[in-house]
């Protein structure tokens, strides 16, 4: 019993030795004596306007994805033509502000959706551009450019959106302006001549029967 006492007395005292020992050397070296702590997380606060805000962003952006690809099957189909062609008529169409269904109409009466298409007036392509109005919009064209689809449908579509907005958006004059050329329809008018013809009757006609 006595030596369990005195080796208790001894242990203690060699504690006391260690902890003074530790506080000496945090005296000594200026810093305070190293306490251990537990690192808690910390804490996230979550914006719950903000994140409602960016998953309804997220819905609206995935509802327009699925709504374009709808229409592009479905014009696809209704046309039979490939899917990557009616993609990029129908995105084409968009970008210049025009109805896809008068840009699908339009192709279908100027080439029947053939990117090598080529009139007897030199008209090129899907959208049976002269390459004179297309050197307008890019001074580079040339012949075999305009049978690039998607350049074709470019300039294509925004010459036809140029005449909407040189012909207050009436689509009608609009597109005997790009069958016959806007100088003619604009003399033409001025004469008091009937220029809403058999071409915008057939484009237009063609959109109904398209739309979706």
């Amino acid at each position: 019993m006595k030596r369990l006492i005195v080796q208790a007395a001894v242990l203690f005292a060699g504690a006391l030795t260690l902890v003074g020992m530790g506080a000496v050397s945090s005296m000594i070296s200026g810093h305070e004596p190293v306490v251990a702590t537990v690192e808690t997380a910390p804490e996230v606060k979550v914006d719950s306007t903000s994140a409602l805000a960016t998953m309804t962003s997220q819905l609206k952006a995935t509802r327009v994805e699925l709504q374009r690809a709808h229409q592009i099957l479905e014009y696809s189909s209704r046309y039979a033509i490939t899917a990557d062609l009616a993609a990029s008529i129908y995105d084409h169409a968009v970008k210049e502000r025009i109805p896809p269904a008068i840009g699908f109409a339009l192709v279908k009466i100027e080439s029947k959706f053939q990117n090598t298409a080529y009139s007897y007036a030199s008209a090129i392509g899907l959208t049976q551009l002269m390459l004179p109005t297309a050197r307008a919009y890019d001074p580079s064209i040339n012949a075999s450019d305009l049978m690039n689809r998607d350049v074709n449908l470019r300039i294509g579509f925004r010459y036809l959106r140029d005449l909407l907005d040189r012909f207050d958006n009436d689509v009608a004059l609009a597109l005997e302006a790009y069958n016959k050329g806007p100088t003619l329809i604009t003399a033409q008018r001025e004469m008091g001549e009937e220029v809403r013809g058999r071409y915008s009757r057939a484009v237009l006609s063609g959109a109904r029967r398209g739309s979706l």
